[in-house]
């Protein structure tokens, strides 16, 4: 039972660290919930509550700038509320359209959105660039905050 579990735990984090790039799959979440089933299955024993702790607080910091870069990307540019839900309905639609979709729909949409809004091509373009930018750091980001929380893990669970 107990090597299903550390398998169980090893396919969460694996799948995590691959949902943090894709929008579909709640990829920060997953990689703590891996380590937490590792740390449980270990009874805290290499994995503490501190660095449980230390990892769920590092959870909540990806999940907040992922939020928070789209959106200041967006406002940042003078974004209508038409645009970040064209930016939402994009990302969406990305997630059935393939790695190329995944990658600019979300731009599309912020575009489309803006230009619905007001009708200037110029501007729902510099939206459109603004909210993809503001969402390509925030992934960089939740990226690298997932490689510190399985670098931790790892960490832990050698020392």
């Amino acid at each position: 039972m107990t090597i299903a579990l550390w398998i169980v735990a090893v396919l969460l984090i694996v799948a995590g660290v691959i949902g943090t790039v894709l929008p579909a799959l709640p990829g920060v979440i997953m990689v703590f919930a891996g380590v937490a089933l590792a740390a449980w299955i270990d009874d805290f024993a290499r994995i503490s509550g501190w660095t449980l702790g230390i990892l769920a607080a590092l959870t909540a910091i990806a999940w907040l700038v992922d939020f928070v870069a789209g959106v200041y990307g967006a406002k940042r540019a003078g974004a209508s509320p038409h645009a970040l839900l064209g930016a939402a309905i994009g990302t969406f639609a990305g997630i059935f359209t393939g790695l190329v979709g995944l990658i600019f729909m979300p731009l599309a949409g912020a575009a489309i959105g803006q230009f619905v809004a007001q009708r200037d091509l110029l501007r729902a373009g510099r939206v459109g660039l603004a909210t993809w930018l503001g969402m390509l750091a925030g992934t960089v980001a939740k990226v690298a905050i997932v490689f510190l929380m399985v670098g931790i893990f790892v960490a832990a669970l050698v020392i």
